[in-house]
């Protein structure tokens, strides 16, 4: 796919200037940084026209950690997204949960893009699931697949792919044994997850991603409300409130964002301590470091490289802006996490610093759920990784390293590690 022109036009027709007529710069010139035209524009103006991609729609950009977190917060901002280009079709068999104005799906169980009161509703029935308690019970289960995988990738060839045989299996055995999802399955899910979050699918492809995951959902739903068994999912269909495509939805998203995104963080994460030695060298040397290690390395890194999209419900004005009703507004995570006027040294990885205030898990009340879970995985993979092989070593030149640009989801997509 050949990058849009990114020409910069002269004018809008509010006057402002529009420095970025396609998106977000997605191609990096280091794997750790954000693109150095994204960190341009945050440097220039905090908030900005932006004209969104591929329909030409006039939207705004925002960079600042200031703005960010104001624009997360803001009830006016709906995570209702509302363009026909994004979902051209409706998903055959759910026409009922079309939103009414008549241009944007709906999909069942998938609160993050939803507003309250459908949101609250949906995600209260499971904020008891995910709370630091409850999380903490996990720990000996995450330990035991953390070892597993270690001891599979210390018996098994070098160099190893540290993507496939230990970042991806971790946080996916985890989550399918939280929900109930058999792990011997995860051909049927996995392909699809990629799908989902890859920018350059088309929207059919999108479309036929997501019907395949309710199918394959649906069927377990079905099962367990049958049979329950000591899991998630079952405790899901026992809910009179919810329906079998909601619950179906709820599993989908738990399931792809419960691995995909941790994954990611634990190979890349990897790397970036790797090419820091020093930093891998603290924490090896004071495990204590490790928590805020994780932080550091969330902000640091910043997976989300696409940034997160909210609709206006009605005009209105927003830091001297006159924003339009239905206009989209972009959150750049990453130069937010990379804010001099937030953070001290913000270019600089520093398991000891101060990263208080990320927003790597987001904002307000679409803060991640599973945040908890993340971390405490984050935590226990690093240090197991670590101290089983304190002399872990990249087996190919850092620039040789596949990278993941285009996903929602920053990457590497495959880390050939020796020891």
């Amino acid at each position: 796919m050949s990058a849009p022109d990114r020409t910069p036009e002269t004018s809008t027709p509010d006057g402002t200037e529009a420095a970025v007529p396609y998106g977000i710069p997605l191609e990096r010139d280091h794997p750790f940084d954000p693109p150095a035209a994204v960190m341009a524009l945050h440097r220039g103006s905090e908030m900005r026209r932006m004209r969104y991609y591929p329909e030409g729609r006039l939207g705004w950009l925002v960079t600042s950690h200031r703005l960010a977190r104001k624009v997360l917060a803001d009830t006016r901002f709906s995570s209702t997204l509302g363009s026909p280009a994004q979902v051209p079709i409706p998903m055959p068999g759910l026409e009922g949960y079309l939103d009414f104005e008549g241009d944007f799906p709906l999909t069942p169980g998938m609160f993050i893009e939803m507003d309250p009161p459908d949101h609250t509703r949906l995600r209260r029935k499971l904020t008891g699931v995910f709370t630091v308690k409850r999380m903490k019970q996990l720990e000996p289960r995450i330990a035991a697949h953390v070892q597993d995988r270690l001891d599979a990738l210390a018996a098994g060839p070098r160099p190893a792919d540290l993507v496939a045989d230990f970042a991806v299996p971790v946080p996916a055995m985890m989550i399918c044994e939280l929900l109930g999802v058999p792990y011997d399955q995860r051909e049927r899910f996995e392909a699809d997850s990629r799908a989902i979050f890859t920018t350059d699918e088309t929207g059919e492809g999108k479309q036929a991603a997501i019907l395949n995951l309710f199918a394959f959902l649906g069927e377990l739903v079905a099962a367990k409300r049958a049979n329950p068994t000591d899991d998630l999912l079952s405790d899901l269909a026992a809910d009179a409130e919810l329906d079998d495509n909601e619950v179906a939805g709820m599993a989908i998203l738990l399931l792809v964002a419960g691995h995909e995104t941790t994954a990611k963080m634990l190979a890349l994460g990897t790397m970036a301590l790797l090419e820091n030695r020093d930093q891998w060298e603290l924490l090896r040397a004071r495990p204590e470091l490790m928590a805020g290690g994780v932080e550091e390395l969330l902000r640091y890194l910043t997976i989300i490289h696409t940034g997160l999209i909210r609709q206006v419900k009605e005009d209105m004005e927003f830091e001297g802006h006159l924003i339009k009703a239905r206009e989209y507004v972009t959150v750049s995570v990453q130069t937010a996490n990379r804010d001099e006027a937030h953070f001290i040294e913000p270019d600089k990885l520093d398991v000891t610093g101060d990263a208080k205030g990320h927003l790597t898990f987001g904002h307000g009340v679409h803060q991640c759920l599973g945040q908890q879970l993340a971390r405490m995985e984050m935590r226990i993979a690093f240090a197991g990784l670590i101290e089983r092989f304190p002399g872990l070593r990249l087996a190919v030149p850092a620039a040789e390293v596949p990278l993941v640009t285009g996903q929602s989801f920053y990457g590497v997509a495959e880390l050939p590690v020796t020891w």
